[in-house]
């Protein structure tokens, strides 16, 4: 077994993703509380780490793996021996293509604006942007509408399995269903809607996302 450090910022949705697949693993781990909102993912130290000051870095035996895609590929490999992937050539892909939408078209208007609009700008002492948030709705309807279409959700998006597609996705959704938007945006995706109910109730999901 790997000695594994996580190194990232526990509020992270892709600190979250990392810790959500160790936890069902089952798998020991050490994680390092790397603050964002501080600068320490800036530090000399960590940018020698990731050299573009993002989180999570994983440390398994001194041998240092940083984007989310990679450690988690990783980790269902050594951890999980391949539980967390289907074997069929076309779940495969869906798993993939779930976990490409969330990075390229759903991050960035359900968490980088909506989330960061309603919680993060106002403990900063800020005002919360309408216009910028009201701009997103559609991009994160849209992104989830996607996801709707190819997922199965009976009861996790791939099948009877928890995939790396469920843990990419579980950690927007702790977020985005804390907002006045969640309705909105999941208006026309009653499957995500069912699965996130039945997901949410996951002794790992109350741990993580706790």
């Amino acid at each position: 077994m790997a000695n594994l450090t996580l190194y990232g910022t526990p509020l992270s949705t892709y600190v979250r993703t990392v810790r959500l697949l160790l936890e069902e693993a089952g798998a020991e781990y050490d994680l390092k509380d790397i603050n964002i909102f501080e600068g320490e993912n800036r530090s000399p130290d960590y940018l020698c780490k990731h050299p573009f000051g993002k989180v999570p870095v994983l440390d398994a035996n001194g041998a240092i793996l940083y984007e989310t895609v990679a450690i988690t590929g990783y980790l269902d490999t050594v951890v999980a021996n391949h539980k967390f992937s289907p074997a069929d050539p076309l779940l495969q892909a869906r798993m993939r293509q779930i976990m490409a939408i969330i990075d390229s078209y759903l991050y960035g208007p359900a968490i980088g604006t909506i989330v960061i609009q309603r919680f993060i700008v106002p403990k900063q002492g800020g005002q919360t942007d309408e216009g910028k948030v009201a701009e997103a709705v559609a991009p994160a309807k849209t992104a989830l509408e996607a996801i709707e279409a190819i997922t199965v959700a009976t009861p996790y998006l791939l099948g009877s399995d928890l995939s790396l597609a469920d843990f990419h996705l579980i950690p927007i959704f702790i977020y985005l269903a804390q907002t006045p938007e969640f309705e909105s945006t999941t208006a026309q995706t009653p499957k995500l809607r069912t699965w996130w109910n039945q997901v949410s109730q996951l002794p790992s999901v109350k741990k993580v996302g706790g």
